[in-house]
């Protein structure tokens, strides 16, 4: 298996060493990037499509966030999907047990998961062999 490139875009920074400590764990990804905000995944990319540079494979995404939160990532990513070379797949990561935000991510095509915090390796593998 070609191990992949994942994002982790979450405001929460000890959630974030956490589940990069479980990614490095997993031995499954190639690359780990983290951003604080969805504004900060969205600009970066924008500068790797300008830049011709590498796109992630998987996006971890939390739903609330300051500045931008998932939603208005995933529709800023809609609006830039037909110039991806390749499919990004997107799981939201969140503490929320709410089934608004569950359905609601059933409507994004890029979402292909809900999964709850903490992210186990056991996901990571469901995750990295999710092709």
């Amino acid at each position: 298996m070609t191990k992949k490139a994942i994002w982790i875009v979450d405001d929460d920074a000890i959630y974030q060493i956490i589940v990069n400590k479980i990614i490095q764990k997993s031995d499954m990804f190639s690359v780990i990037s983290t951003f604080k905000n969805g504004k900060e995944a969205i600009d970066d990319l924008h500068t790797s499509l300008e830049n011709n540079a590498d796109l992630p494979d998987i996006i971890l995404l939390d739903i609330n966030m300051p500045i931008m939160d998932g939603w208005e990532f995933m529709e800023e990513m809609g609006l830039i999907k037909p110039k991806f070379p390749k499919e990004i797949v997107v799981y939201i990561v969140s503490s929320s047990i709410a089934v608004e935000d569950k359905n609601k991510s059933k409507s994004y095509q890029n979402i292909l998961g809900y999964l709850s915090k903490p992210v186990t390796v056991n996901d990571l593998v469901l995750i990295a062999s999710n092709d």
